[in-house]
């Protein structure tokens, strides 16, 4: 069965905007960290952001100051907020969640495209 569901990408121009969400089943227990990854196209997958139960955050260098990482623990949801998009950002982003047991979750992807 499908335990997270992702949604938010898209197709923008540079400099813009878009907001990334990943829903988990309530199936899930115990979350611990939440985060976000991708991989562009040739490349090998990375982490962007991830965040943990008690709010605790880290990012890649490359989207330190654009994107920021948040959860609401009440709908076991986690978001991406992206700003000033670059093409370099183009890439399919993966919701990744991970309980206190160290069980391991992984969304669909989502495609990002930023336009010159």
């Amino acid at each position: 069965q499908v335990q997270l569901v992702e949604s938010g990408g898209g197709l923008v121009q540079a400099g813009g905007s878009l907001r990334l969400s990943c829903a988990a089943s309530r199936s899930i227990f115990s979350i611990n960290a939440m985060g976000w990854y991708r991989q562009a196209p040739g490349k090998q997958r990375e982490l962007v952001a991830v965040i943990t139960s008690g709010g605790t955050t880290n990012s890649a260098d490359s989207v330190k100051g654009r994107f920021t990482i948040s959860r609401d623990n009440a709908k076991n949801t986690v978001y991406l907020q992206m700003n000033s998009l670059k093409p370099e950002d183009t890439a399919v982003y993966y919701c990744n969640v991970r309980t206190y047991s160290t069980v391991t979750y992984w969304g669909q992807g989502t495609q990002v495209t930023v336009s010159s």
